[in-house]
């Protein structure tokens, strides 16, 4: 068996597969970054990003989001006509003694969450209500597109 020097980028046809590792590689450290923020090449503790679900009504958007542990002064929203942007601080601290032992457990950090909405909304008639961990949001949509019509093409 003869001994061949690989040369990989000696054609341009098999250059391609490259190019999508290369492309999968950036991904996954973009992803990584998000989840372990880094504060000059020191990791800083985990993110938290809050599940929202959203739904589109005739007259509103309603969004809800889980955000548990936290108390409504710890909880900043900011609307603006087509995004609302959620941010607040995480601090928990649990302390227990039992037969001599002292157990403390601490949960510290801070999140960020804009959401696109799909259209635009009264951003100075937005509605919130936080009860068991749950943010809930009425976004009531601006009067220009609860009169949108769409004309529709039959092709």
């Amino acid at each position: 068996m003869a001994l061949v020097r690989w040369e990989p980028f000696r054609d341009i046809e098999r250059l391609e597969p490259f190019r999508e590792i290369d492309t999968l590689q950036r991904q996954m450290n973009r992803l990584i970054e998000r989840l372990i923020p880094t504060d000059g090449g020191e990791r800083t503790g985990f993110t938290f990003m809050p599940a929202a679900e959203i739904e589109e009504k005739d007259d509103a958007i309603h969004l809800k989001l889980e955000v548990p542990g936290l108390e409504s002064k710890d909880i900043n929203v900011e609307a603006t006509p087509d995004s609302i942007l959620i941010s607040g601080e995480r601090k928990s601290e649990t302390k227990t003694e039992e037969g001599g032992m002292t157990r403390s457990e601490f949960r510290y950090g801070r999140f960020q969450r804009e959401i696109p909405l799909p259209c635009q909304i009264q951003n100075d008639k937005v509605q919130a209500e936080y009860k068991n961990g749950i943010l809930r949001l009425n976004l009531p949509k601006a009067e220009s597109e609860r009169q949108k019509v769409v004309k529709v093409n039959l092709g």
